[in-house]
């Protein structure tokens, strides 16, 4: 269960775009913006590469349509492994690959996934969410926190 609901702000916390020199304070990110943050288990696997981010790619018209400002993809990796995830999946400008390196910010929302046997450490749980100004609009964890069904693109589409 994560420790965030729908009302509260997101955690103010720092995230990596591209390289460790490059900190993102997610307060500024979000201040007076409609953001989409959705998050995977890891780059480069399976259920993340072939559905998960394509569905934000593939939709992100339809998002900017909705009013959305921004579509920022998480995941507890490195900097340099986010970027290189993004330009193999060619997400351009479309959508900020950020880094939670030390999961600052997975547990900070509650949303931990115990992946130490096949991906090496603690991972984040699949979900997205809508945030308004800092304030969570909408939060969609996947129940097992692997699945491909409540955080997908098209779900978070039907919310806005």
């Amino acid at each position: 269960m994560a420790k965030v609901k729908v009302g509260d702000r997101v955690p103010s916390v720092t995230l990596y775009e591209n390289t460790p020199a490059n900190g993102v304070n997610l307060d500024e990110l979000l201040k007076g913006k409609k953001v989409v943050i959705f998050a995977v288990p890891g780059a480069f696997t399976p259920g993340c590469s072939r559905t998960h981010l394509p569905g934000y790619i593939r939709d992100y018209d339809l998002l900017k349509k909705k009013g959305v400002d921004e579509i920022v993809c998480v995941s507890v990796n490195d900097p340099f492994v986010m970027h290189a995830w993004g330009e193999v999946n060619q997400v351009g400008n479309k959508i900020r690959m950020l880094a939670d390196t030390t999961a600052e910010l997975t547990k900070a929302l509650g949303v931990e996934l115990d992946a130490t046997k096949g991906l090496g450490n603690i991972r984040s749980k699949r979900y997205s969410m809508i945030v308004e100004d800092g304030v969570i609009k909408a939060f969609n964890l996947e129940p097992d926190g692997g699945g491909l069904t409540c955080s997908l693109s098209n779900e978070l589409l039907s919310l806005l």
